[in-house]
């Protein structure tokens, strides 16, 4: 992905992200504590060298149970040290589950909680990460940064390279899904039931894909028409930790935006997003996005059941930023984002070089 910077006149650290897993570490932090009673368990674990899915897998077979019934509240890197939260079904009990010790994977905590773990269920992640092969200055350098980051209305939102697969091509393969040039895959699950969805991961994960690629490509634009730090009539407009709502002032609200207090949200294209009003400035520009690839809103009706479309955050705040060097070539970041936000996507921004 070629992604512009917001932060261009900053030089950044150069270097090398993730040399091992011990560079990358991820601590995840619930909206919420497990109430200690119910019939579910949530979990903390502590993985390296695997996908919270794999995570998952192995503790469902530890435990004799299936991995489709264990919550995820969000998913972190293979190649890291990360510390996320599960949730296991009845019977499983505490005790069963603070005995397990697998390669790679250690239980941290067990407590009972009333309901199952909800995919996005995350308040923040917290990372702190090491970059190696840096410049001299480099500390200096990434707080420069990290403070240009903090003020609102805050970092890109970017998605990142992984959310388009090792070759690059998930997008494309979306793209093949909602125009129809490649089928849906059939749901093959045993057990499905008439009142449940079909389970089509690698679909919803390609058509995602796509949706990631429109929303960066939305951001690339604002950022190019000097429409970051402002707003615009029709834009739909997140407060924090509020609701959301259309923009009929783009004055008033610019003035909010400055403030911290709102969040421009860009567009997760699908039958249910909530659309800017027709004929307003920001419905025009999402329209040219989806025309500029050969798409219209109605291209994902087709595929309103593995894809129904929302709203993301443009921006995203960077909390909690330190850095400290390490050695004359090492430097050791940290900072908290909330839950769905790339770390990657705020360090090639520190770093001005390609995240590995």
């Amino acid at each position: 992905m070629t992604l512009p910077y917001l932060t261009s006149e900053l030089a950044g650290t150069g270097g090398v992200l993730r040399t091992s897993d011990d560079d990358f570490a991820v601590d995840e932090e619930l909206p919420y504590a497990p109430s200690g009673a119910g019939d579910h368990i949530f979990v903390r674990i502590e993985k390296r060298g695997t996908t919270s899915p794999a995570a998952a897998q192995a503790l469902a077979r530890a435990l004799g149970i299936r991995d489709r019934d264990i919550g995820i509240a969000g998913m972190k890197d293979r190649h890291a040290v990360t510390r996320q939260w599960m949730s296991l079904p009845p019977p499983v009990t505490p005790e069963q589950a603070r005995a397990i010790e697998l390669p790679g994977l250690r239980v941290l905590e067990a407590e009972r909680h009333p309901h199952k773990l909800r995919t996005g269920h995350v308040r923040a992640n917290r990372f702190v990460l090491r970059v190696r092969g840096a410049a001299p200055d480099a500390d200096a350098r990434a707080r420069a940064i990290l403070d240009a980051l903090a003020r609102p209305p805050g970092a890109p939102n970017w998605y990142g390279e992984q959310r388009f697969g090792n070759d690059g091509d998930n997008a494309a393969r979306g793209k093949a899904i909602v125009t129809g040039t490649r089928t849906l895959a059939p749901d093959r699950r045993p057990d499905r039931r008439p009142d449940r969805r079909p389970d089509r991961r690698g679909d919803r994960l390609m058509v995602s894909a796509l949706q990631s690629q429109l929303f960066n490509d939305w951001l690339i634009a604002r950022l190019a028409d000097g429409l970051y730090r402002t707003v615009i009539s029709g834009d739909l407009l997140h407060k924090r930790g509020g609701g959301m709502f259309a923009c009929d002032d783009p004055v008033t609200d610019a003035a909010r935006l400055a403030a911290g207090e709102l969040v421009v949200t860009g567009p997760m294209f699908g039958d249910r997003m909530r659309q800017p009003a027709d004929g307003s400035p920001a419905a025009e520009r999402e329209a040219q996005i989806l025309a500029r690839h050969g798409l219209d809103r109605a291209a994902f009706h087709a595929v309103r059941a593995i894809a129904e479309g929302t709203r993301r955050d443009a921006t995203i705040e960077v909390r909690d930023a330190a850095v400290v060097a390490v050695d004359a070539s090492t430097i050791e970041v940290a900072f908290a984002l909330p839950g769905g936000a790339y770390a990657t996507a705020v360090m090639r921004e520190v770093m001005k070089d390609k995240a590995q």
